[in-house]
């Protein structure tokens, strides 16, 4: 039975793949390819597979990883912005770049830094790497990202957009039981209009969104796009 979309809620999806333990859906509205709640994993066996992941703070290859995220948007705050990382995980390396740029950030994640007084203020930027494919209600969480930025500010998402010229059933990314959300640049657009943002796409895989600010405010974002 078809699904329905968990980004945009359209009541109706067409079959994408059908894998050897999951199917995939896919949204004509938004673009989103999906999996069905009932073929999730559960939370603990999520988490469990959270902490299989080795990324060490100080690991070279890892750093370069998440600059591809953290530079453009250090190229778009001015110094002294306050952000917020979003899904860290159990590692701070990102907030790390970011305060080392002189942009004070703090850390959150539900499961390994679950301080949820840094969700009770506003913040100037926020970024969230490789955490969207696994968020069951993305939308939810989206609207949540837009109500913890300051007008003018900027949310910076990376994940690995879906390419159409890629066999859904030989893609790697596809593979991992934890994801199951799949963007394309296309879904980021839809992502902008329905939520009054505007975006860019710096980066491979890279969405940045900038907040509408209020008339006569001056912007948070160095730069404007």
């Amino acid at each position: 039975m078809p699904a329905p979309c968990p980004l945009c809620r359209a009541p109706r999806s067409t079959l994408h793949h059908k894998g050897t333990d999951r199917s995939f859906w896919h949204c004509r509205g938004c673009d989103l390819v999906f999996v069905a709640p009932q073929e999730r994993l559960s939370y603990d066996a999520e988490v469990a597979r959270y902490k299989l992941h080795r990324n060490a703070d100080d690991d070279p290859k890892y750093i370069a990883f998440l600059s591809r995220l953290a530079d453009p948007v250090i190229a778009r705050t001015p110094l002294g912005a306050r952000g917020l990382d979003y899904g860290c995980g159990p590692s701070t390396a990102l907030a790390q770049i970011f305060t080392g740029a002189g942009r004070p950030t703090e850390s959150y994640d539900p499961a390994f830094r679950p301080d949820a007084s840094v969700l009770e203020g506003t913040y100037d930027f926020l970024t969230c790497s490789e955490v969207v494919e696994h968020v069951h209600e993305p939308f939810a969480l989206l609207e949540r990202f837009g109500a913890l930025v300051r007008p003018g500010g900027v949310i910076g998402i990376m994940t690995t957009f879906r390419d159409p010229s890629v066999p859904f059933g030989e893609w790697w990314y596809a593979r991992d039981p934890t994801h199951v959300c799949f963007y394309s640049e296309a879904t980021m657009r839809w992502i902008a209009r329905s939520l009054g943002w505007r975006v860019e796409l710096p980066a491979a895989n890279v969405g940045l969104f900038a907040i509408a600010k209020p008339r006569g405010e001056q912007p948070v974002l160095s730069t404007e796009y």
